[in-house]
């Protein structure tokens, strides 16, 4: 019995990294515009909070946080904006993390997919976690300044893209990597330090993990075939 040849998805653009080489590690125009090009704004707009004016800066990200306030005045404008910032600028381990796993989950599910991901875990995460805090206030639950508190950065998106990444591996190194990411984000919100944004770290790991189904009919192999 004749078996039909095995189809191997390869990527929507060229890149002339080989497989398996060092260079596939980091992005680039041509393997990976959709991270290669976030990248570049984020470098140009941590460059900016580390030199820029300190007032203008301040305002910036006043103006980006995604709290309630903004969200109900202009959720589009607030949601893209909190995302063009790095929290701690280039020098915290979310800017290198981010390079390394959105470069990968690109390479394998392509741009617009990588871009879903990344975007849905960051609005998902945003608006569970900030929706309730306005509802409290408003029954008088929380006080008024609930609704107003700096909230801006990459971290709900990065996560969700962790999900997605860690589900196209094989099973065992899947539990490995959702198992040990699972159990820093409980004990961060075990602490209690910021409750709000860890309980949105928790569920935009699960917005990774959900998108599965998507992420795997969009998957490539890298290797050729046999």
């Amino acid at each position: 019995m004749l078996r039909s040849p095995r189809v191997v998805r390869r990527p929507e653009s060229s890149d002339r990294g080989l497989p398996g080489s060092p260079a596939r590690l980091l992005p680039t125009p041509a393997g990976t515009p959709f991270t290669f090009c976030y990248a570049l704004v984020l470098v140009a707009t941590s460059l900016y909070a580390e030199y820029g004016d300190p007032a203008t800066v301040s305002a910036l990200l006043r103006g980006s946080s995604t709290d309630v306030a903004h969200l109900a005045v202009a959720p589009m404008l607030v949601l893209v904006a909190s995302a063009l910032w790095v929290a701690g600028g280039l020098a915290s381990p979310l800017a290198v993390v981010f390079l390394f796993v959105l470069t990968a989950l690109e390479r394998r599910i392509g741009a617009w997919r990588a871009a879903g991901v990344f975007l849905g875990g960051h609005v998902v995460a945003t608006l569970a976690t900030e929706i309730p805090v306005g509802l409290l206030v408003a029954a008088g639950q929380l006080p008024g300044s609930s609704l107003h508190r700096l909230d801006y950065g990459i971290s709900f998106g990065l996560l969700a893209s962790v999900g997605a990444l860690a589900g196209l591996f094989a099973p065992v190194p899947r539990a490995v990597v959702l198992g040990w990411v699972s159990v820093v984000l409980l004990g961060n919100l075990l602490a209690f330090e910021d409750p709000l944004a860890d309980a949105g770290h928790l569920l935009a790991l699960l917005v990774g993990v959900a998108s599965l189904p998507v992420v795997r009919r969009g998957a490539y192999s890298e290797e050729p075939c046999g």
